[in-house]
Formats: structure tokens, C-alpha cells, sequence
């Protein structure tokens, strides 16, 4: 069976979106979808989903539109993310609400939701309609449910780790996990085949979301590409700031409430301390052995996918690469 990697698959995928007409009326709707879209991204959940059917079939062709659904639903969500963000900025270039305004973000964004459901169902076979539909229709219903406890978590005081990792499981791991098992149902996956990949997904996010939430405070920002301390600075709970509240004692958090509260600061500074908080607690070292934890029970899912292990190696190759940023 012919295997594709996942450069030459990201290609195919690239060119297949580029060859699409959004040329319909009216065009204020249509516009920003397709400049949402044209800004980039490093397509990894089609990439993910190709890579997936492609351990099973060959005929990589025949799921592109189902690929261009994950894409266009995982845009859909970073548009109106950067709406309920206020953000003016996404991938350098301006923000949907920024470039139009926030009725236009609001209504294309809903009508790319539409959209990742028509590209879904085109030209899925019947057999697989119902299934596809199953887990598409619960990746997307999670991923709202992920978006409303990341907002209710900004309020709150006593957010958990454990809490954490369910709504980043919810908001940033099941659309991986969907993607996957898409492309193995399409592909003619056994059920328990499918759920293996789905699950490989689920770990592979968690461990993702938490190696952005390590390299915010540990990474360089050249490699990175975006500054050191941003979630430090706006007192974002990620695993890092919750584990040390959970861990550090009575005159550490003190201090560590203290520069979360604190309404005027030399922003370096707070990145200073906070980190050197993190590093007394060893909170670092904490997060890298979950995500290596995470990263490891994934790999080994794969490894139990039954087929040849030769066919496995664009997919693993794939997310190691993704894995292993600089850390």
C-alpha cells in the first residue's frame, strides 16, 4: 500500500484548499472565511486525520473534503476565540472582528460551522455517514463545553490541575482525537483501531497544551515564536501557576497571590519571580514528566494499531516532530 508522509500529504491538503471558490454571495459573508482561512496555520488536524486513513487506505484523494472539515472547524473556533479574547491579532496578520468588525466575525463564523458540516458529509460514504457524524457532532459540542470552563476558570480562585486537564482535554485534545478517528473510520478501521487512535489523540494533546503552558515560561522566544511570560503576565491558570498554588507553602503562595493581584509592576520583574517561584517549586520538572507521561502512553496506543508497524512511521514521525519543539 502506497504511503504518503505527512509534508507531501500537508502539500496535497494546501493545494486542495487553494483550489477552492468562495466566489458566492453575498461576499461580506463569504470574505472572511476565506481569510481566515488563507492566513495559515500549520494544518495539523487534516494533516492528522490523512496520516490516520492513510495507515488503512491509500486513496488519500477521497477524504480531502473531510479533511477541510476539521480545518475549517478548528478555524471557526479561533475566530470567535479571538473575539470573546478582544485579540487584534492572529498568525501577524489582523483579526477577523478587526478586519470587518465583530457582527461580520460572529456571522461568518457561524457560517463556517455550516460549512465543516457540508464538507463533511460530501461524498462520505453511507456506511460511514452516521459514524463520522457521531464523533464530529461530539468533538464540536466538547470543544464549546472546553471554551465555557476556560472562561468560568478566569473567575475562579480554586481551579484544580485536575480541572485543568479536563477542559484542556475538552478545548485543545478532541478535535486531535476526532481527526484521528475520522480518518480511521474512513479508512475501514476496526472500531477498537479507531478508538486506539482517538484515545492516541486525546494524549497527545494533553501533552501539547501542556508543553506550550512549560515553553511560555521555559522556551526560546526565537524558536517559540511568540514572547516569554505572556501567560505570567495576564495571570493566565495554566498548569504551571495551579500546580505551584497547589504545592508551594503558606509564605509562597502569599507571595505568588501577591503578584497575581498586584495591579502595577515592572512586567520583567514579575516574570522574574513568578518563574524563580516555579523553579523552587520544580514545577518545571513536574511538567515535563507528565508531558513525557502523556507522550509515552500515546506512542504506545499507536504501537498497538493493528498494522504493519511500517505503516505507522509517517504518523509517528509526524508527531514527534510536533512534540519535540525546542524545550
Amino acid at each position: 500500500m502506497k504511503q504518503q508522509n505527512a509534508k507531501a500529504l500537508q502539500e496535497l491538503f494546501q493545494t486542495y484548499l487553494e483550489n477552492l471558490s468562495y466566489a458566492r454571495e453575498p461576499m461580506g459573508l463569504y470574505k472572511p472565511v476565506e481569510y481566515v482561512l488563507g492566513i495559515g496555520g500549520k494544518r495539523i488536524r487534516p494533516t492528522l486525520m490523512l496520516l490516520a486513513y492513510n495507515l488503512f487506505k491509500e486513496d488519500v484523494h477521497a477524504v480531502l473534503s473531510q479533511a477541510m472539515a476539521l480545518e475549517t472547524y478548528h478555524n471557526f473556533t479561533l475566530l470567535h476565540d479571538d473575539l470573546m479574547d478582544k485579540a487584534d491579532r492572529r498568525r501577524g496578520k489582523p483579526t477577523v472582528h478587526k478586519q470587518w468588525d465583530e457582527n461580520a466575525a460572529i456571522l461568518s463564523g457561524d457560517a463556517m460551522v455550516m460549512l465543516s458540516y457540508q464538507f463533511m458529509m460530501k461524498d462520505c460514504p453511507a456506511m460511514y455517514v452516521r459514524p463520522v457524524m457521531e464523533v464530529f457532532s461530539q468533538t464540536a459540542l466538547e470543544i464549546c463545553e472546553g471554551q465555557q470552563w476556560d472562561m468560568e476558570f478566569e473567575r475562579r480562585q480554586d481551579v484544580t490541575a485536575g480541572e485543568y486537564m479536563e477542559m484542556i482535554r475538552l478545548k485543545t485534545s478532541v478535535l486531535l482525537a476526532g481527526a484521528l478517528k475520522i480518518g480511521a473510520i474512513l479508512g475501514g478501521a476496526s472500531e477498537a483501531d479507531a478508538q486506539k487512535l482517538y484515545d492516541l489523540g486525546i494524549r497527545i494533546g494533553l501533552a501539547f497544551q501542556l508543553q506550550d503552558d512549560y515553553l511560555d515560561v521555559y522556551g526560546d522566544p526565537k524558536v517559540f515564536g511568540k514572547n516569554i511570560g505572556g501567560d505570567i503576565l495576564c495571570n493566565k491558570k495554566t498548569f504551571m501557576l495551579i500546580t505551584a498554588f497547589e504545592r508551594a507553602g503558606e509564605e509562597t503562595k502569599a507571595e505568588l497571590q501577591g503578584w497575581m493581584t498586584a495591579e502595577q509592576y515592572d512586567p520583567a520583574r514579575k516574570i522574574e519571580a513568578v518563574t524563580a517561584i516555579y523553579n523552587k517549586e520544580k514545577i518545571g520538572d513536574i511538567c515535563l514528566a507528565k508531558i513525557e507521561d502523556y507522550y509515552k502512553e500515546g506512542m504506545g496506543l499507536l504501537e498497538e494499531v493493528g498494522v504493519a508497524s511500517e505503516y505507522k512511521r509517517h504518523l509517528s514521525d509526524f508527531i514527534q516532530g510536533w512534540m519535540h519543539r525546542k524545550l
